[in-house]
């Protein structure tokens, strides 16, 4: 695990999906809930759906149409956001991230989410997590049109919110968000060991990585 010197670090930025959520639901949602659905809703197999649905899923990876739920239900022609609520009980919180959340409130640092999910899907995770009061902000990808890969994203943030990109932290678990931070001038990373609980540790590359968030909290003083 990495040490961090909270010293020279004012802001803290943090992604939700894999970071602060298990991304188990957002797996088992987009990989076996809504191709079912879309498999009994449009009368084809299972296998079928597979194979219209990946090519799709390919082509709009990276983009901000990915996280959005209104292209997909237009796209797709379902509900996604009734599709979500029906597998709603599989949100969870990653284990000690309210603990680090509560941690660096009462040191006073800036603490913002900044995620690709789509509005909606941000709402039915904080209905269902209550996270919201940890956070000065909680910025969605959609509010200024670009996902965090693209460098204008990182552009229209630093506008917003005006904090020193040298003296912040970001913690993602997506490599190539990570990288476009990086470019960009953010000045500490982590990448997550473990973004889906079922799915075991992931290589995180050139990113030193969070694997236990209480062991983040060494010379974490209020």
């Amino acid at each position: 695990m990495p040490s961090l010197n909270w010293s020279a670090i004012d802001t803290v930025l943090l992604d939700m999906d894999g970071t602060l959520l298990d991304l188990h639901f957002d797996n088992h949602f987009w990989l076996e809930h809504l191709p079912q659905r879309y498999a009994e809703h449009h009368g084809v197999t299972r296998a079928q759906a597979d194979a219209e649905l990946l090519p799709l899923f390919r082509d709009h990876a990276g983009q901000l149409n990915w996280y959005c739920l209104d292209f997909w239900s237009r796209e797709l022609k379902l509900s996604i956001r009734d599709l979500k609520r029906e597998v709603a009980h599989l949100i969870a919180l990653r284990p000690d991230a309210d603990t680090f959340l509560a941690a660096l409130r009462n040191a006073g640092k800036r603490v913002v989410l900044i995620t690709n999910a789509h509005r909606d899907s941000l709402s039915l995770k904080m209905e269902r997590i209550e996270l919201a009061p940890y956070f000065e902000r909680l910025i969605s990808s959609h509010d200024y049109g670009f996902p965090k890969e693209d460098p204008q994203f990182w552009q229209a943030l630093h506008a917003d919110l005006g904090f020193d990109p040298a003296r912040a932290l970001f913690i993602d678990d997506s490599l190539p968000i990570l990288r476009s931070a990086r470019a960009f001038g953010i000045g500490h990373l982590l990448a997550v060991r473990e973004p889906d609980s079922r799915q075991g540790p992931k290589d995180t590359a050139e990113f030193a990585a969070v694997e236990d968030y209480r062991a983040l909290l060494d010379g974490l003083h209020p």
